[in-house]
């Protein structure tokens, strides 16, 4: 099966829905035009990503927002992934992506791993996800990440183990350390893990990265499609709003798989055995 995915590499203006959600409205309209299957955007695309005490004000139930509709009503022949705050019937808030087709939201993930580090401060304002899923879709099995927790090993595993052909990470990752010109240190690692964990788990990995400013905040993009051998098959451009356009070809997992076949051989009651022991232990030292 081959399948067109579209990269949106925009930046989303900070608690403005209504215009972040026209900038995704002409972006389907443009991934449609261009002969795209799915079209893809940032983390918190709807709402950019240092939004802090905004979050409450700015969330939406997906099920029942009005907001989304004019969205929903595009994607009925061509699918969607995009970020959103979500709030749930607990008034919970969630750091969310949806995958949007046939006229309605079919998948929702909401983010497991909120950095609070540094210039991180996300478990202050979001709850964290508490179930990763691989679902169905036109374009095979598929799995969705937010930033962070692409770099946690398990995440990639897990996915790739319940049938994920790709993972699709979407990512608002602020430019850190200056390698190499003007190239950001944090560039340079997105690459190789994004290479590494399509190469270790034998799947393509989707990554889209916004760009532009946010309070001092410089994100570069840099968003890419990696392909099950651990090559990049297309890449948006650093420091500039970006619209790629490539070819996605499941053949290349089925390849992958017979030349490097480490899924079919994982032992997963060992992995669970030894990852048991390994909680116990650490709850028997507290």
């Amino acid at each position: 099966m081959k399948y067109t995915v579209a990269l949106a590499q925009i930046s989303p203006k900070l608690g403005t829905l209504s215009d972040n959600l026209n900038l995704h409205l002409h972006g389907i309209e443009r991934a449609r035009s261009a002969g795209a299957n799915l079209i893809v955007f940032p983390e918190l695309s709807l709402t950019g990503y240092i939004l802090q005490d905004l979050v409450p004000d700015i969330a939406i139930d997906p099920n029942t927002s009005p907001l989304l509709q004019p969205l929903l009503n595009l994607c009925q022949d061509i699918a969607c992934v995009f970020g959103f705050v979500e709030v749930s019937d607990r008034f919970n808030y969630y750091n969310a992506a949806a995958y949007a087709a046939q006229g309605k939201i079919q998948h929702i993930h909401r983010k497991l791993y909120l950095p609070t580090y540094g210039m991180f401060d996300e478990m202050r304002f979001f709850a964290m996800g508490e179930n990763l899923r691989t679902f169905s879709s036109s374009f095979g099995d598929m799995g969705i990440l937010i930033c962070e927790d692409l770099w946690h090993p398990s995440t990639a595993y897990l996915h790739a183990q319940d049938g994920a052909q790709a993972v699709i990470t979407i990512s608002s990752s602020p430019g850190r350390g200056v390698r190499h010109g003007e190239l950001f240190q944090t560039s340079e690692g997105w690459t190789h893990l994004l290479r590494t964990t399509a190469q270790y788990f034998t799947i393509y990995n989707i990554y889209v990265n916004r760009v532009g400013f946010e309070d001092g905040a410089h994100f570069p993009g840099g968003s890419m499609v990696v392909s099950p051998a651990g090559e990049i098959v297309a890449q948006a451009k650093y420091f500039e709003e970006d619209f790629v356009v490539t070819e996605i070809d499941l053949e290349e997992v089925r390849r992958a798989r017979l030349f490097a076949p480490m899924l079919r051989d994982e032992r997963l009651e060992l992995t669970l055995r030894e990852l048991t022991r390994i909680i116990n232990k650490r709850n028997a030292a507290r």
